[in-house]
């Protein structure tokens, strides 16, 4: 479904279907500021400062979901804004699931997994996203990433590596 929206004073024409973990607007501005930023457009670009703005404003809300606190993470990591980057990835890691020597992100109220014999448990699509976008967030920093967050990364990077699937993809379509 093809529709027109203004996000925090930006008008966007997108196609829903696309559309990742999250249906709401502060999660489809950080999805756009990331599109932008990658382009590389410059953070002073008057979208891309009305973006940013509009997303410091929604990272100081204590409510938002893991998912779009990735895609903030990664924007603000692209941004330059290592300040709002380190408090997501603060606040991130205590939403964390540390199991068997790696780190991943679920969504609130899903149901653990299941541990069956011969059979390999690979998590949905939002999980193995929102986990890539807290990965990309923990190494997009300038200067070079820290021991500490390589080491981090490393056990993200770990379990993202264990959802492929026997071709080598994953369920993700991002």
């Amino acid at each position: 479904s093809e529709k027109t929206v203004v996000l925090c004073g930006i008008n966007i024409y997108f196609c829903g279907s696309l559309q990742g973990g999250v249906n709401d607007e502060i999660t489809l501005t950080a999805y756009i500021i990331i599109a932008l930023l990658e382009i590389p457009l410059p953070v002073t670009h008057s979208v891309v400062r009305n973006g940013l703005f509009c997303l410091e404003t929604a990272a100081d809300e204590k409510e938002n979901h893991v998912y779009t606190k990735a895609l903030m993470a990664y924007a603000f990591a692209l941004a330059g804004k290592e300040e709002k980057r380190k408090a997501l990835l603060v606040s991130l890691e205590k939403e964390a699931v540390k199991k068997d020597g790696s780190v991943h992100w679920q969504r609130p109220g899903k149901e653990p997994e299941v541990d069956l014999p011969y059979y390999r448990y690979r998590a949905p699509s939002a999980e193995v996203e929102m986990t890539a976008y807290v990965l990309l967030a923990q190494l997009t920093t300038q200067p070079a990433p820290s021991q500490e967050e390589l080491s981090f990364a490393s056990l993200i990077a770990k379990w993202i590596s264990g959802q492929q699937n026997p071709s080598g993809g994953f369920s993700s379509t991002q």
